[in-house]
Order: C-alpha cells, then sequence, then structure tokens
C-alpha cells in the first residue's frame, strides 16, 4: 500500500439534483474563498514590487540625505537620512531588519518571485475548480430539464 493518498472521482451524472446542488454550493465557496486569496497574494506582490522599487530608487540616490518624514496622513516634516546605504525591511509579523541596499533588494526579488509562483498554482487551482463547476451546473440543469413535472394540488 502506497504511502500517498489517491483521489477517487465520483460520475455527476450519478448524483441526484440535491446532491449536485450541494456540491455547487461547495464548489462556489471554494472558488470565492480562492479568487479571494488570489486577489491577496497578488497585492502583496504589488506591496513587495513597491517596496523594491523604493529600495532601489533609494540606492541611486545614496548621496540625497533629505527626505520627508511622515508624522500623519497629511502631515510632513523635513529630516535626513544618516546612513543612506542602510534600509530597515519588514520581515513580517511586526519584525524589521537593518540590511544594506542590495540585500534588501535581494530580499524584496526573493518574495516576488515566490509570489509569483504561488499566483501561478493557485491559478491553475481556481480554473479547475471553475471548470469543475460549470460541469456540475450543466449535468444539474440537464437533471432539471430531464425531470418529470411534479403535478400541484
Amino acid at each position: 500500500m502506497s504511502g500517498g493518498s489517491q483521489q477517487q472521482g465520483v460520475s455527476l451524472d450519478s448524483l441526484s439534483a440535491q446532491q449536485l446542488t450541494a456540491v455547487k454550493k461547495q464548489l462556489d465557496e471554494e472558488v470565492e474563498h480562492l479568487t479571494t486569496s488570489f486577489a491577496q497574494l497578488q497585492a502583496a506582490q504589488i506591496k513587495f514590487k513597491d517596496c523594491l522599487r523604493c529600495v532601489k530608487v533609494q540606492g541611486t540616490t545614496a548621496d540625497k540625505k533629505e527626505i520627508l518624514v511622515p508624522l500623519t496622513n497629511s502631515l510632513y516634516v523635513k529630516g535626513n537620512i544618516s546612513r543612506p546605504d542602510r534600509v530597515l525591511v519588514d520581515v513580517g509579523t511586526g519584525f524589521y531588519v537593518e540590511k544594506d541596499v542590495k540585500s534588501a533588494a535581494e530580499f524584496y526579488e526573493g518574495k516576488i518571485k515566490d509570489l509569483t509562483g504561488n499566483i501561478s498554482d493557485l491559478e491553475g487551482i481556481v480554473q479547475n475548480k471553475s471548470n469543475t463547476l460549470r460541469a456540475v451546473e450543466e449535468v444539474l440543469k440537464q437533471k432539471i430539464l430531464a425531470a418529470p413535472p411534479q403535478a400541484s394540488s
């Protein structure tokens, strides 16, 4: 007996209309959840791309030491960068690590690469689930149309 689990398919035609409705509902929820996750991964990827862009700009303007520091959303004060060759990188869960500009760029490039792979994998899963959902909807539609009309009393 192998250690891996094998998935066995069930013929959609063998399921009742009620069972197909339950499967459709479950697939709808899964597709919605996966689509939300896909959007969140894309948003994270955009955030990391923005961080990478900022780090690269910082690396090219290392001689420029004056900046505007945000105190609130609409209030900024002038400030000076004491070490323009170093940046603080948010490594997650509220932890920041000081890195040189090159290391920070490599960190963000790695994150972007990982997210690109995850997004690609998730896109395939969403497509697969969507195709399965369409198949279930089609079989359900055929079963409803083929069902004999019920007599009203």
